[in-house]
């Protein structure tokens, strides 16, 4: 198999191969430390495009203004009495969806209101999440099941009645996190062709993050949405391969979605669920432009993902081995060689860590996290392998200084000690004086 020619390797200030993500992380990586007052120099390592970081900024906030769905906790704000001003009808809501259903409910009750109204069904037992039926579906009509693809027509306002999401046709797979919990767990409670209006409280929609730039943090949402089609979840190998690429280039960015909020068990699971698209066996049809190139690289950027993830939950197993399945594919890929590296040296597997990570090095030499890894993994080698000697402390014992731990000496003592010598005529002489005085005495 042949392999892509690395770039010409490019230093990297402020970022380390451990936090690594694809463009689109990557950008609000750069954001980060631009308020941090930090500067972000792109390394051209394969799975960037440093030339193209406007254009993929631009597509990033195409991108947020369709329907994004995630976030993290928040309540309603239930009134305390007193007067309350009634939101400005916005301008937004004359071009709606639903025109026949623009109550006063949709277009100027508060949310307090609505979510103390009697006539609204509790969709989930925290009673955070309500519906109320404008449409029924027709009699005997089917309800969605775990895991079936279906199609709605919605529209999403904030309390002020800004019209922060719209679609005509979106469509998902419940249960995947293609959009958020609301419509997920609203499409589940719904019939075929019901016209539903949905108030979701901010745990079920963007969470304590919000979703830059449109919808604030703990911002709870009112939908409007019908049901239109329920099918079965499509099987990659009925699909034409562009358009599993396509699909699993959708799910990877709404795992970067997902990573750049921090949220790294919804990011994992989209980049399995992009995986699933890619790893059945990759037929490249008669007159399609995708070639297995294009496959491979989009497997790559998924599977590099997937390790950036498992790490960040602390899955280290599954994060090498994820690394190596990168290695497979690209043998040459620096992000997988810095992270096998790594892990192996956190596991004490030094030697294998050393080569790994040389060869990261000789790809891109002048990368500062790969020194680093370096530097801690010759200190750990030289922890591990001096032995700790002991300089033991020298004992006196009746003024002389011995040291302990010494084999006995084999040699014969040359002679008494003069001490003991010195002893014995003290004594001596003492006798001899005292006969003299006994003597004399006598």
């Amino acid at each position: 198999m042949e392999t892509e020619a690395i770039p010409d390797p490019v230093a990297v200030e402020g970022l380390t191969p451990n936090s690594w993500p694809e463009q689109e992380e990557f950008q609000a990586e750069e954001e980060k430390n631009k308020s941090q007052g930090q500067t972000t120099v792109v390394s051209d390592i394969p799975d960037f495009v440093a030339s193209a970081t406007n254009a993929c900024q631009e597509e990033d906030s195409r991108t947020l203004g369709k329907t994004h769905s995630f976030g993290k906790r928040v309540r309603f704000l239930i009134p305390l009495g007193g007067e309350e001003t009634e939101p400005e009808e916005k301008e937004g809501l004359e071009e709606s969806l639903f025109p026949e259903y623009n109550s006063d409910e949709w277009a100027s009750a508060s949310f307090g209101e609505l979510f103390l109204a009697e006539d609204w069904v509790d969709i989930t037992e925290d009673r955070l999440l309500r519906k109320k039926v404008l449409e029924p579906g027709p009699e005997d009509a089917p309800q969605p099941i775990w895991g079936q693809e279906v199609t709605v027509r919605l529209q999403g306002v904030l309390e002020d009645r800004t019209v922060v999401e719209k679609d005509t046709k979106l469509t998902f797979v419940i249960g995947e996190g293609d959009v958020n919990q609301a419509l997920e767990e609203c499409a589940l409670s719904m019939e075929l062709k019901e016209i539903t209006m949905l108030l979701a409280d901010s745990q079920y929609t963007y969470k304590l993050l919000g979703r830059e730039p449109d919808i604030p943090p703990w911002s709870p949402l009112l939908y409007q949405l019908q049901l239109l089609d329920i099918r079965p979840k499509p099987d990659p190998l009925d699909m034409p391969l562009s358009d599993r690429i396509r699909s699993a280039n959708q799910k990877r960015e709404r795992g970067n979605f997902f990573f750049q909020r921090e949220e790294f068990d919804m990011a994992s699971q989209s980049y399995r669920m992009a995986l699933y698209f890619l790893t059945a066996e990759a037929r490249v049809g008669e007159g399609t432009s995708v070639t297995e190139e294009e496959v491979q690289e989009c497997r790559v950027k998924c599977l590099n993902n997937l390790t950036a993830a498992q790490m960040k939950l602390l899955q280290f197993d599954e994060a090498l081995h994820t690394s190596q399945d990168v290695l497979f594919l690209d043998p040459f890929n620096v992000k997988a060689l810095f992270r096998k590296g790594k892990l192996l040296s956190d596991k004490g597997e030094y030697q294998e860590a050393m080569e790994t990570l040389k060869m990261a090095l000789r790809l891109e030499p002048s990368t500062k996290a790969i020194h680093i890894e370096l530097s801690k993994l010759v200190k750990r080698q030289a922890g591990d392998s001096e032995t700790v000697k002991r300089k033991p402390k020298p004992m006196e014992v009746l003024g002389e200084k011995i040291t302990p731990f010494l084999s006995p000496s084999k040699k014969k003592p040359a002679g008494l000690s003069w001490k003991i010598l010195l002893c014995a005529l003290v004594v001596a002489m003492g006798s001899l004086v005292t006969s003299l005085v006994l003597t004399a005495r006598n």
